[in-house]
């Protein structure tokens, strides 16, 4: 395949890497330190202490690649309006557009049955730019469950997990994902075609959207989050909001916090994406994984008081610290 993984931090450095050294013809949108280190380089990837080289054609202009078979987008949120604007170029009429991005997307509701079906989310697409430039039919979801670091520019370091589970907007299977899948099995990934990969995503912020943003308000890792009983009390009340709401919108989550929280002890002392932004002084995601949980609670009548006080006190330790995208 011709692909093109447009953010070439960590994930998107995981994924490059390995559909590179897989075979596949692979360049790179990036910028500045980013772009100079994979023109020399190449994608370099880390695991344990080796570190592999794979070739790359980097660029900052998307006329330069051209159209592509797969597009990956692995920026942070408030980075996805510049794809969308310079986006283009890489998109031909089959062109498969995968979203490898934290928290809930803004196709979210384009395939999703329910109170909010075809909804556009103003808190992560406030004017509807992404859905006019990235139309829901050349999307495909990505759920990642991988951790990685990129310790210097251009430079990806994985530590654990080679999960992903990708999905249709529309929801059940189709010729492209069953192709997709096998894809991403042959380079070294376990992935799983979701009949549903709305609920997919859901699962994972009801996850994540308490250890990211209490790791950036503490400095803590999520081992010691979750060792103190009174932090613990409050993400389990966050986390039962969002379950609430996910029952509402048809994303219902079949596990009680506690039985996922275990889970995430058995990780261990590991630092979120959001408190390694925090520590690399880059702004923080905000509105993906808590704002947009705000707005779906309002527009669906469910209460979500710890949720947004959590928000609140994130939002202003952002803009205190000058880690503030958008205030809003």
């Amino acid at each position: 395949m011709k692909v093109c993984v447009y953010g070439a931090g960590a994930i998107g450095g995981l994924l490059g890497s390995r559909l590179s050294a897989g075979g596949h013809q692979t360049s790179a949108i990036a910028r500045g330190r980013t772009l100079e280190a994979l023109r020399t380089h190449g994608w370099r990837l880390q695991t344990g202490d080796e570190v592999a080289s794979y070739p790359v054609l980097a660029t900052a202009d998307t006329s330069e690649a051209g159209p592509q078979d797969l597009v990956i987008i692995a920026v942070k949120g408030y980075d996805i309006a510049t794809v969308a604007a310079g986006i283009g170029p890489l998109l031909g009429p089959e062109t498969i557009v995968v979203t490898a991005v934290n928290g809930i997307p803004w196709w979210f509701f384009d395939g999703l049955k329910g109170p909010l079906a075809e909804a556009t989310l103003v808190s992560v697409d406030r004017d509807g730019n992404l859905r006019s430039n990235i139309p829901s039919h050349h999307v495909v979801g990505c759920v990642v469950h991988a951790s990685c670091t990129s310790p210097e520019p251009g430079v990806t370091r994985h530590g654990f997990g080679n999960g992903l589970i990708v999905g249709e907007v529309v929801g059940g299977s189709s010729p492209r994902l069953e192709a997709l899948v096998e894809v991403l099995k042959s380079v070294g990934f376990q992935a799983t075609g979701s009949e549903c990969i709305q609920r997919d995503i859901w699962y994972k912020l009801w996850g994540n959207m308490t250890m990211n943003p209490v790791s950036a308000l503490t400095g803590a890792t999520c081992d010691r989050i979750l060792g103190d009983p009174l932090v613990r009390a409050f993400c389990v009340a966050v986390m039962g909001e969002a379950a609430a709401i996910g029952e509402k919108i048809g994303c219902p989550v079949h596990q009680s916090a506690e039985e996922r929280n275990a889970v995430t002890l058995k990780l261990g002392a590991f630092k979120t994406s959001m408190l390694q932004d925090v520590e690399a002084g880059r702004p923080l995601e905000i509105n993906s994984l808590l704002t947009v949980v705000i707005e779906i609670a309002n527009r669906v009548g469910v209460p979500a008081p710890n949720a947004a006080a959590l928000l609140g006190m994130v939002r202003l330790f952002a803009q205190s610290r000058g880690l503030a995208f958008d205030r809003d």
